[in-house]
């Protein structure tokens, strides 16, 4: 498997996409059950040479990385739960029904903050809620929003097809210009007036 790329004048390290995040638990079970029956992810092997307790998961093409810490409560000053911000650090997971996740939530009892993002006409709906260590999740239709580039000398690298081991040559920023412009024509074609 080869790929082409052209590496920006400013030394961008050659990325392929986000792997995984990893998070510090006071419970790898407890964190393990959230993640698997409230967002979906399944547990997979973890190296066996790891002397500290914690779990892999994966799903949607990411993985997270659960790391037990049982002194997490000595550096945590508040004994309440913090508050939902929605400009907190969070993980952002896109969804194909928003209105589907809120009622899921309130069936399981759990707190959340919704948002709407406007721009040019476009809505993007967040939800926002703790894990059971409190780390924020936002689940959202971010998707609406196209990604378009600030600078016309973007060089953003479009999905590298694994499945298919396709090579991705990028000519400057021709190659993801079309491939922007391309989808951007398909989300507009979706939308109904």
């Amino acid at each position: 498997m080869e790929i082409i790329e052209e590496v920006s004048s400013y030394g961008a390290l050659p990325l392929l996409s986000l792997n995984h995040v990893s998070i510090l638990v006071k419970s790898v079970w407890t964190s393990v059950r959230f993640y698997e029956d409230v967002l979906g992810f399944f547990s997979i092997k973890r190296p066996s040479s790891f002397n500290f307790h914690g779990a892999w998961l994966f799903n949607y093409g990411i993985g997270i990385h659960l790391l037990e810490n049982l002194s997490l409560d000595e550096y945590n000053t508040m004994n309440e739960p913090r508050p939902i911000n929605p400009k907190d650090n969070h993980i952002s997971f896109q969804c194909t029904d928003v209105e589907l996740v809120k009622r899921r939530l309130d069936e399981l009892g759990m707190k959340y903050v919704t948002a709407v993002v406007k721009e040019g006409g476009i809505e993007v709906d967040q939800v926002f809620f703790h894990d059971p260590d409190g780390y924020m999740i936002e689940i959202c239709n971010c998707d609406n929003l196209p990604v378009l580039p600030i600078s016309s000398s973007c060089c953003l690298k479009p999905k590298y097809d694994i499945g298919n081991c396709k090579k991705v040559e990028a000519n400057k920023c021709g190659l993801m210009e079309s491939v922007m412009l391309e989808s951007l024509n398909k989300d507009m074609m979706n939308f109904s007036f």
